[in-house]
């Protein structure tokens, strides 16, 4: 029979990546926004728009998260929602926390007092780990330093207590950066990338960006919505890190970028205090180790890899 799956955010870099990878594999996808909208950027490029069914709920609301689960009967939820932004969170704290916990939050319930089957994953973040100067691994203390990365973190244990108590088969893949062309330039690496070819192409004389010592782990979204599928087909729920294992400096990043054009950054890019966060995160990169060995994935594409595939599709 053909897998029902719903995917909690549809309309975002990994929602539209993941309906691309479910649609492939025969399930049906319906796809959760809060407003319905009327058009959908991310699942019109990849031509996805009349393949799939998208519908109003506002996650935040238990009693319409209930009728959407009870009418959709999903096999899998996908929970990919909420405020994604680490700098907007400061700005909206309050929103930023219960878009990323109230709303799941609800859903747990639901799947609990309806005694509902669906499996259920949530994407976590590396950010609830705080800065550390070792790969993050599942069972490290968490260090949250911004809103997002303290809802992240308290629906993180949401969901480990829901699967501890009640017996719900629910897990969180704790993403660390990932990256696509789909991505808006709120992000970093979209920016840096959109910027360095209209440099390249004389359109753009200058780049500014913040603290450029700061360590990341970067991979390819592609590859991360496969880890989230795989996540829900193990017979056991766990919570995994899922990342390269490769940490770099956002400077390696830039210097990479404009190295593939052949420029030299330094002549380009300039850091500046107007895009200084107070308390930024100075390392966070994760080790994917233990999901290797469990499912055998690894991420094929790290931080040059990426670099590259976000390039050739953009210029």
């Amino acid at each position: 029979m053909r897998k029902i799956a719903l995917i909690c955010g549809i309309s975002g870099q990994d929602g539209a990546l993941l309906t691309k990878l479910l649609l492939t594999k025969g399930y049906k996808v319906v796809g959760q926004t809060r407003k319905l909208q009327s058009s959908y950027p991310n699942l019109m490029k990849l031509g996805l728009m009349e393949k799939l069914d998208v519908l109003a709920c506002d996650l935040m609301d238990k009693k319409a998260v209930k009728e959407m689960l009870l009418d959709v009967q999903p096999d899998e939820i996908y929970n990919l929602s909420g405020q994604s932004s680490v700098g907007l969170s400061f700005e909206k704290p309050l929103e930023t926390f219960e878009s990323h916990v109230l709303s799941v939050a609800n859903v747990l319930e639901i799947i609990r007092s309806e005694k509902l089957s669906a499996r259920f994953f949530n994407a976590g973040s590396g950010e609830c780990y705080g800065s550390s100067d070792i790969a993050i691994e599942i069972g490290m203390p968490m260090q949250p330093v911004s809103p997002y990365a303290m809802a992240k973190a308290a629906a993180l244990m949401l969901v480990e207590r829901y699967r501890e108590i009640y017996g719900i088969y629910a897990c969180t893949g704790v993403l660390f950066n990932h990256e696509s062309p789909l991505r808006s330039e709120r992000f970093v690496t979209q920016k840096i990338i959109s910027s360095a070819i209209k440099i390249s192409q004389g359109q753009m004389e200058k780049l500014e960006l913040g603290n450029l010592d700061v360590i990341r782990d970067w991979g390819w979204a592609e590859e991360y919505v496969e880890a989230m599928w795989l996540m829900l087909q193990q017979d056991k729920a766990e919570d995994f890190v899922i990342s390269t294992g490769e940490p770099n400096s956002l400077e390696d990043f830039v210097n990479a970028t404009f190295n593939a054009l052949g420029l030299k950054w330094l002549d380009y890019v300039s850091s500046t205090e107007r895009y200084m966060r107070g308390n930024e995160v100075h390392s966070n990169y994760g080790n994917p180790k233990a999901f290797k060995e469990k499912t055998g994935w690894a991420a094929s594409l790290k931080m040059k890899g990426v670099i590259k595939k976000m390039l050739e599709r953009q210029v």
